[in-house]
């Protein structure tokens, strides 16, 4: 086996990680042929390009708009087993997610993950009965060999001291499983940045304009950057359409006679303020197969999801008013009125789910990775879920090797010889980043405010000295962003030259919180431009 030199990795020095330019970037891509380009930024491509780069392949990622900036940051912000999965046979599925959801949590990104009580409430009339669901969540633990306790039923009185705002009117029981949590947006950045310490390239707001071929073979695109209308081509062994509600626009560039392979699932959700603490979520069955969703997330509560068909173009989806109707009707099954208020709503999204093409009713279809090859040689990639990301990952580097008299493979380092639990850049205890940062995080300025402190060790790890040291360096850069909000200033300068951001989106929301807390203002919008342009 020839296993190609990998490049050197980029270290873990505050200096050493600063993005190179886009000229630079540009320039890396189109002067070298690359092993394996990756078109798509989104979960699937990200984690296909670090599994690669892992593997020694050289490797070159390119997105159309933002790093996870469609689907994979419009998640329901799980990492999860999926007990709704039991409800079709999917034991096997539900197993595999449970393993990878302890592996993230625990093993791999402890710093940007968080275990969850689930709260599902049973009331009279409901879809399900207590003896059902308590077998339900019973089993779903055991799944998890009971590494997280064993799935139980509570009294609805010991639900409400959790939950206030639990609507307690006709509740005979609630079942109660452990599940994850995470800030989907903040996992896809950090596992960009280990697929770039692992020795891709990688550029956003790229967009591809054609594909290159070579004895009708695909052996690279031609794209466009987005931020300052630059034309440039990438060369590659091979090409890999992870393109997610794109993947058969993508094929069609390939073969114009391609059929489509996929259907898509529009998820809606919406952001509110919460009226009172919560100390467990809530998973509400609305009929048989479907649950609604109440977070504790980001300090603020989540609701959702919708679950229905989807045929126009991707870059329309939005949230509709039927939409946030649907999602305060379903959510007020279990939750009380005063939390439902719209006048709570600081935020509202929308995802497309990709899914497996066929028909029947999208809530019951198969949520499963699919990897095709076309008539080119390119290979697409389509579906699966957030939390089996890992996994994804080494299924399609295994597709990879797989390809019958393809060169590629013969480079490809076994799956089963990278780590098996290679860490996110940040590897840490939050509370100890936090602690730390509160003892000496200010200094020589003031002392660092405790929710900053949580702030930055939850979705930063052990990377928040990086951003402290910033602050410490420029007092200025120690002011928050928005008086409500845990954020700093450093994080914007961070987010410029550490994390690829270009647009004030990028950087309100993905690498932060303000627009999900609804203070994505004028004046932080053009204060966040200002540190944009200012790009060294």
């Amino acid at each position: 086996m020839t296993t190609l030199q990998r490049i050197p990795s980029l270290g873990t020095h505050p200096m050493a990680g600063v993005n190179p330019g886009r000229a630079e970037t540009r320039d890396l891509l189109g002067r070298a042929t690359y092993d394996l380009l990756v078109i798509g930024g989104g979960i699937l491509g990200i984690t296909t390009a670090w599994h690669a780069a892992q593997s020694g392949l050289r490797v070159a990622m390119v997105e159309a708009g933002d790093f996870a900036g469609a689907t994979s940051s419009a998640s329901s912000k799980l990492l999860h087993g999926g007990l709704r999965y039991l409800q079709t046979g999917a034991v096997k599925l539900v197993a595999e997610n449970h393993f990878e959801r302890r592996a993230v949590s625990r093993d791999v990104a402890p710093h940007l993950a968080n275990p969850l009580t689930f709260y599902l409430p049973v009331y009279k009339g409901g879809p399900h009965g207590a003896a059902k669901l308590g077998a339900g969540v019973f089993a779903y633990s055991a799944l998890s060999a009971f590494r997280d306790g064993v799935g139980h039923v509570i009294s609805p009185a010991k639900a409400a001291r959790d939950v206030p705002e639990l609507r307690t009117d006709n509740l005979r029981a609630v079942a109660v499983y452990e599940d994850g949590q995470m800030n989907d947006a903040r996992m896809a950045l950090m596992t960009v940045r280990a697929a770039v310490d692992a020795g891709a390239t990688v550029l956003n707001h790229s967009e591809v304009t054609g594909l290159r071929f070579t004895r009708g073979r695909v052996t690279g695109a031609e794209l466009r950057d987005r931020v300052d209308g630059t034309e440039f081509g990438v060369d590659a062994r091979l090409v890999l359409n992870a393109t997610g509600p794109w993947v058969d626009h993508l094929r069609r560039m390939e073969d114009p006679a391609a059929a489509p392979s996929i259907r898509l699932s529009k998820g809606a959700h919406l952001v509110l303020k919460r009226t009172s603490p919560w100390r467990a979520a809530l998973a509400t069955p609305i009929d048989k197969y479907r649950i609604t969703f109440a977070l504790p997330w980001e300090d603020m509560l989540l609701l959702g999801t919708t679950d229905e068909a989807y045929e126009g173009d991707p870059a329309d989806v939005a949230v509709t008013e039927a939409d946030i109707a649907q999602i305060l009707d379903e959510a007020a099954l279990s939750v009380r009125d005063q939390q439902l208020s719209r006048d709570l709503i600081t935020y509202a999204f929308a995802g497309l789910r990709v899914l497996p093409g066929g028909p029947g009713d999208t809530a019951k279809a198969k949520r499963e990775t699919v990897v095709t090859e076309g008539r080119g040689g390119m290979l697409s990639v389509a579906g699966g879920k957030w939390t089996t990301f890992r996994h994804i990952g080494r299924t399609v580097l295994n597709k990879l090797a797989e390809l019958p008299g393809h060169p590629l493979g013969e480079d490809i380092e076994p799956v089963s010889q990278l780590p098996r639990h290679a860490h996110l850049p940040g590897f840490a205890s939050p509370p100890a980043v936090a602690h730390r940062l509160l003892v000496d995080g200010g200094a020589p300025g003031p002392r660092m405010a405790p929710d900053t402190a949580r702030h930055l060790a939850t979705h930063y790890g052990s990377l928040a000295f990086d951003i402290a040291r910033l602050a410490n360096e420029d007092p200025a850069l120690a002011e928050r962003i928005h008086p409500d909000a845990p954020e700093i200033r450093a994080q914007v300068v961070w987010a410029r030259d550490h994390e690829w951001a270009y647009e004030v989106d990028d950087v309100l929301r993905r690498r932060t919180t303000l627009t999900i807390r609804g203070l994505d203002t004028p004046q932080v919008r053009e204060d966040v431009a200002a540190v944009l342009r200012a790009r060294p």
